[in-house]
């Protein structure tokens, strides 16, 4: 394929083709050097032009009988029109290109050249050629005009010509709307026109933020009057108004007022009134582009214009053809997209197929639309004015049923006929909702009709209009039964149903990409399909049955791990086992889908686990380090308000007085809540980070260890007393748990693993709702398997009968290691259980008759595994290199405190969560000024190429929390608050890719909202419109420091500032037992004998070591 390098960059052209500038750029240079093939021109490179030249091009790709020539007129490749707004957020034309420009060279050689910039100036019909502005002449066999429409101007109102008057039509139109704003600040602005496209206009123009008001004039009495009726456009004015948009009805532009220099400075309407104004934008209509076709005499339509077709979209020049905005069919002229998509669809089929296959014919398009204008849900489908203008046609069963005709006579004396149509209307005025359907006059078929506020039933109704098949229910119940459920859901729909009106495409449409297997994700299906590119509106229907499908498929039994592996976690593990992988870039390499990806939140913790239950290393070891989830990387419980939690192992539950003192002298010296948790130990809460390192050394010290709490590992065996003190007790329980607990303990798994031992029937340990438990009997101990409380609780089951204590540890050593070898990711044992081929009975032939011939390397991969316990946290007490990692702030010593406390019961704890998040959009922050300041030595970030998850920061720049990655060599900053819950932890977050999109995320350590880093869209979180965050940029200099361009400090604290947005006492409301407390008193003090919460005996007085340790008190009177 030839290389094409153009003279001059099409980014310099700022409209079409321009005076003294290039007569047009030929963008591909893509000839066809082999057998001739027939050449169709295409006029004009809209989005109905390129969805022609997809369809023909996937429709010709066996025969290969044709290659195409487009010529688009401007400086750009086809763009989405329909999402022309989005441009005021990003200013990126790129972001809005259907195709990117890469797309138009990398197609069969020859089957496609495309020339930009290009203005077709006259078509010659008998020689079968074009002309173009550049005096280039293209032949073609046949033609087809594509050449889409103009937005109208007022040409007849004084001053339609004067600097300041815009329409809003093309990139250029809002660049140069963009560029005037920004000398205008601080005046007012009006958009001359209520339909579809004034509203968008209205938006954009409000996007701007450089206008003090916006105000919308409309020549009739309500909005939106062409696809609503007075009430429905009446309550999108409401609406529309409180969102800050001046609407005026009933008003006509007479007179644009211009200056001396011909701008605008006000408009003077038709009844006299006058408005002060700095800019008008006309959004009033569209008029087809068929001056080429009148040119040479082809018919065109006289009102309205056009150039006329016929129902396979010739024109009256043989080989020539229009479709789109610029073709008259039937005297009509369509503005929306989806009838110029259709008559693409229609063209391609019969250019292609019509040899073999039946010709297809243009039939009236369905002009149903659903759009968000301005944060209001608007719909309207069928015929929707039927109840206003009769109905455009009824089924042939209601037509039997209506009136006769009447005759004049009749008419004078009985007045008109009853309307053939019935509305049903539904308003509230509460929630701004409005429906109306309109059925015939027996309600057995639904005409068409109109929705404000609530569209989820659209994509239902509209179908129901196009088959015209009987109503099985009562209209009523399309009112009643419209808000049942919370989600749009797919599967009563079918396959033949329109799910995307911008594309044409159905249910089916998507069905058959994914049974083919060419999509597995949303992503995919929005590539292959189309669906989702235009307006947006169809996503979460499309998402629901692409989710349907593929559960439908039984794709989710094959459970992988996330997109970036085709495998299930138990695929993972054997592969690293067996090709000993020890980094995630091998495992990528081995096994992913693509080598050089970081993966994502979901697989990295996956692959540590897998590598800390073959070879346990340290999981703050740097290959291993960036692959934890935050619990593991901290080696503690992060909590709410972004402290940890501290459990110390106290394995069977048995503990000695000493250590019970070193625990709550730790507690008490840095003010831990504590707490009995119900594996019998005590979880100290509240720690900071930068205290960890100095109570893990003070715990370690007194002869305690990490209890993993924080791992997916084994947490507790819990006991009861057993025969050590119960008189019941049939075997010695604790000794026996304290044995299992020491032995398992560290080893990673799947999921988190408890255990119990009771000492007899009576069940005081709870065995037989954990992972594995033990029951003592006067033979040795009943062992049972995949039990678990939790969500789903589930009772464990009998694997082994009254097994010796000798031969206990060899089957719990099978049962586990066979669970971590097969399970897949955060599978619990009682979910693996119920999912092993053949459950209890074929788990019990592995671990107990050996059906496998894997005992033997069970028991010797946990022998092995057992064999390299460390305590993690006295390794990392012990590495100066780890205990860097264990302060708040990486450029400061200074903290701050992210959430406000509070005491209850005698003990401080966070205030609860804040009820709603933070939805401010931080995205689309609009600062005074940046400037550039260093926040941070570069050398923090050195090891980053070694970090599967790169290096990360949390720096403080006043009173404001600023998280600052590196990854893959690119420095990232965003702000540190997780919006959704206000906390602030992104820095401490798994970082995610999808290199096909060119994406990049951090997902919240807390609840895993995800939100891209880089590109257009950084900031926008993937999984909840709601939130979002702000980002910066940054960059490394020569210094050797850091540098974030940030706002003054003022500014980005009244921002982003801890002080501003630290949850604080009450904002989750009511105390959830305020009632209660009316009746018990607080905490349940006024019930009968029991005491308030008084302070402790020992408050104030400092514990001597030597009492710590047991010995006589040298500093006070404690009695221990």
């Amino acid at each position: 394929m030839a290389s094409w390098q153009p003279q001059v960059s099409a980014i310099e052209f700022t409209g079409g083709p321009t005076e003294n500038g290039p007569d047009g750029i030929e963008g591909s240079g893509n000839e066809n050097h082999g057998p001739a093939r027939k050449k169709i021109v295409v006029v004009g490179l809209g989005m109905v032009a390129i969805s022609f030249i997809e369809k023909l091009m996937k429709l010709d790709a066996k025969r290969r009988e044709y290659d195409i020539v487009v010529i688009g007129e401007e400086p750009h490749v086809a763009y989405n029109r329909v999402g022309l707004t989005s441009f005021f957020q990003h200013r990126k034309v790129e972001n809005l290109y259907l195709n990117p420009k890469q797309w138009y060279t990398d197609v069969p050689d020859g089957s496609l050249n495309y020339h930009i910039n290009t203005r077709v100036t006259a078509i010659e019909p008998e020689g079968k050629s074009v002309t173009c502005s550049s005096g280039d002449i293209v032949s073609y066999d046949i033609l087809v005009l594509a050449t889409g429409s103009d937005a109208l101007l007022p040409r007849h109102t004084p001053g339609h010509d004067a600097s300041g008057v815009f329409v809003y039509r093309t990139i250029e139109d809002l660049e140069r709307l963009i560029d005037w704003s920004v000398t205008r600040k601080g005046t007012k602005g009006i958009v001359v026109g209520g339909g579809l496209l004034g509203l968008e206009a209205a938006n954009a123009m409000m996007d701007l933020e450089a206008f003090d008001k916006v105000s919308l004039i409309e020549r009739n009495r309500w909005v939106l009057s062409r696809q609503l009726d007075g009430d429905a456009g009446g309550l999108v004015v409401e609406a529309v108004s409180k969102l800050g948009l001046d609407v005026m009805l009933s008003k006509r532009v007479g007179k644009i007022e211009v200056d001396g220099d011909n701008c605008v400075k006000g408009v003077v309407f038709e009844d006299g009134e006058r408005m002060d104004c700095s800019t008008v934008c006309f959004a009033i209509g569209i008029k087809a582009r068929d001056e080429l076709a009148r040119k040479v005499g082809m018919k065109c339509a006289d009102r309205g214009g056009g150039i006329v077709v016929t129902d396979d979209l010739s024109t009256s020049a043989k080989d020539v053809y229009a479709i789109g905005e610029c073709a008259s069919w039937e005297n009509q002229t369509f503005g929306l997209i989806a009838p110029g998509i259709e008559m693409a669809d229609v063209l391609s089929f019969n250019l292609t197929q019509a040899k073999v296959h039946a010709y297809r014919r243009f039939k009236r398009p369905d002009l149903s639309t659903k759009l968000k204008l301005l944060g209001v849900e608007v719909a309207s489908f069928g015929d929707f004015f039927a109840d206003r203008d009769g109905p455009k046609f009824l089924p042939a069963r209601a037509t039997k049923k209506t009136a006769p005709n009447q005759t004049a006579v009749e008419a004078l004396t009985e007045g008109p006929p009853s309307s053939p149509v019935k509305a049903l209307t539904y308003k509230d005025p509460f929630l701004a909702v409005y429906k109306k359907y309109l059925f015939t006059l027996d309600g057995k078929y639904l005409l068409g009709g109109m929705m404000i506020g609530d569209t989820r039933d659209y994509v239902k109704l509209v179908p129901m209009v196009k088959k015209q098949k009987p109503l099985d229910v009562p209209p009523s119940q399309f009112i009643l039964g419209a808000s049942k459920g919370d989600e749009e859901g797919g599967n009563d729909l079918d396959d033949d149903t329109q799910i995307c009106s911008c594309h044409n495409v159905t249910k089916g449409d998507v069905l058959e990409q994914i049974k083919k297997g060419t999509c597995k994700s949303i992503g995919d299906i929005k590539s292959r399909t189309k669906a989702g590119t235009g307006c947006g509106g169809c996503m979460p229907l499309v998402a629901s049955i692409f989710t349907a499908q593929m559960k439908a498929m039984g794709q989710d039994v094959k459970n992988h791990i996330c997109p970036h592996f085709n495998y299930s976690r138990a695929d993972l593990y054997n592969i690293i086992s067996v090709k000993k992988l020890k980094t995630l870039a091998e495992v990528m390499k081995e096994a992913g889908n693509d080598p050089d990806s970081l993966g994502c939140e979901a697989c990295k913790p996956s692959i540590g686990s897998i590598f800390a239950s073959l070879y346990n290393q340290h999981v703050m070891d740097k290959p291993l380090h960036g692959l934890q989830e935050t619990n593991d990387r901290f080696m503690a419980n992060i909590q709410r308000n972004g402290t940890f939690s501290v459990i110390p192992r106290v394995s069977g539950g048995e503990i000695t007085a000493d250590k019970l003192i070193i625990i709550g002298q730790v507690a008490k010296k840095y003010n831990l809540y504590c707490k009995i948790t119900g594996g019998q130990r005590i979880d100290m809460f509240g720690a900071k980070k930068q205290d960890l390192i100095p109570i893990w050394t003070e715990l370690v010290a007194g002869g305690l260890e990490s209890g993993h709490g924080y791992a997916k590992s084994l947490r507790t065996v819990k006991s009861c007393v057993g025969s050590t003190w119960c008189r019941y007790g049939i075997g010695d329980s604790v000794g026996m748990a304290v044995r299992l607990e020491e032995r398992y303990k560290s080893v990673r798994s799947p999921h988190k693993m408890k255990g119990g031992v009771s000492g007899c029937v009576r069940e005081c340990a709870e065995a037989q709702n954990k992972d594995f438990g033990l029951i003592a009997t006067d033979r040795g101990f009943n062992i049972f398997v995949g039990g678990n409380g939790g969500a789903s609780p589930r009772h464990s089951e009998l694997l082994a009968k009254d097994v010796p204590p000798d031969d206990v540890v060899p089957i719990l050593d099978r049962y586990l290691m066979f669970y971590i070898r097969t399970a897949d990711k955060l599978q619990r044992t009682a979910r693996w259980l119920e999912k092993l081929p053949g459950g209890i009975n074929y788990l019990r032939e592995v671990i107990l008759e050996d059906k496998l011939g894997i005992c033997e390397s069970l028991e010797a991969q946990m022998e092995e595994l057992v064999g390299t316990f460390f305590d993690e946290w006295a390794e990392a007490i012990a590495e100066p290199e780890r205990r860097k990692h264990f302060q708040q702030f990486d450029n400061t010593q200074e903290t701050l405190e992210n959430m406000e406390l509070e005491v209850d019961r005698n003990q401080t704890r966070p205030v609860f969560w804040a009820k709603e998040s933070a939805k401010e959009d931080f995205k689309n922050t609009k600062w005074t000024s940046l400037t550039w300041q260093p926040v941070i030595e570069a050398a923090h970030f050195k090891e980053e190429a070694i970090s599967p998850n790169g290096i990360s920061a949390n720096v403080k720049r006043g009173d404001t929390q600023l998280a600052v990655f590196k990854v893959r060599g690119k420095y990232y900053a965003t702000q540190q608050m997780c919006p959704h819950k206000r906390a602030f932890v992104l820095s401490d977050g798994l970082i995610g890719d999808d290199l096909a999109n060119n994406k990049l995320w951090v997902s919240c350590p807390n609840h895993k909202r995800n939100y891209e880093l880089s590109g257009e869209q950084a900031g926008r979180c993937q999984n909840d419109d709601e939130v979002s965050i702000a980002t910066f940029p940054v960059e490394e200099r020569q210094d050797g420091m850091v540098y974030l361009k940030l706002p003054p400090v003022h500014e980005l604290d009244g921002v982003l500032g801890t002080k501003k947005w630290m949850v604080r006492k009450r904002e989750a409301g009511e105390s959830p037992f305020a009632q209660l407390d009316k009746r018990l008193g607080s905490n349940g003090v006024g019930m009968k004998g029991r005491k308030p919460w008084d302070g402790s005996h020992l408050d104030g007085k400092t514990i001597p070591a030597a009492a710590v340790a047991g010995g006589p008190s040298q500093g006070g009177n404690i009695d221990w």
